[in-house]
């Protein structure tokens, strides 16, 4: 269905406003603006802020539905036959290997990253974050019919952890002073020892 016209404007709205964000947390860090000044900035009112970010945490974070469901929808989306974990490695891969923004691998993105490091609040989202891809992971493993015991949530959990780690990985070599290019190639590295360390068990778990 085609976006109307009142759908296009609250988009470019929503997509002002958190850019404009975005620009005072980088220049300034995240806990040093406040949501009036944001608004004052964008030019719309605090109440709009609020409207499409309720918390201000959002602003910064503000493809975080996408982060969360990333997990699930890479197993939701695998061929037949393809077990969870390899489904995630592949793609994870496939990511690392085209220099993907998804990991962060673009270059000036450690400036994203100080943001987050000397914020606890982004700290504590990202967190939760986490959390929350895990749960939805979780989920699509029970509705396709895989145990409802443990194993789900414990294959979910480690799953989590993989992308989290290559993530990590990422964001701290940028910060070191690595290329986005420099800093594919020794994820691919990191890729392939941690798939080294999942069992068998984990790596054939859920064949789709």
């Amino acid at each position: 269905m085609a976006e109307g016209l009142r759908e296009r404007k609250k988009r470019q709205t929503r997509q002002h406003i958190s850019d404009v964000a975005t620009g005072l947390f980088l220049e300034r860090g995240f806990d040093a603006v406040t949501i009036a000044e944001v608004a004052a900035a964008a030019e719309v009112s605090v109440n709009t802020v609020y409207n499409y970010f309720p918390a201000k945490e959002d602003l910064f974070l503000d493809r975080e539905d996408d982060a969360i469901g990333w997990l699930a929808s890479v197993v939701r989306g695998r061929p037949p036959g393809e077990p969870a974990a390899v489904a995630v490695l592949r793609v994870l891969r496939a990511e690392i290997v085209a220099v993907s923004p998804r990991l962060g691998l673009i270059d000036g993105y450690d400036r994203f990253m100080r943001v987050i490091d000397e914020s606890q609040a982004l700290r504590s989202r990202v967190l939760d974050m986490r959390r929350r891809s895990a749960q939805a992971l979780t989920a699509v493993l029970v509705e396709e019919g895989s145990e409802d015991g443990p194993l789900p949530g414990l294959v979910a959990s480690q799953l989590g952890w993989v992308q989290a780690h290559v993530v990590e990985f990422v964001q701290h070599e940028l910060v070191a002073g690595r290329t986005a290019a420099e800093t594919s190639r020794a994820a691919l590295g990191l890729l392939d020892e941690i798939e080294g360390l999942l069992s068998e068990k984990v790596l054939a778990y859920a064949p789709a």
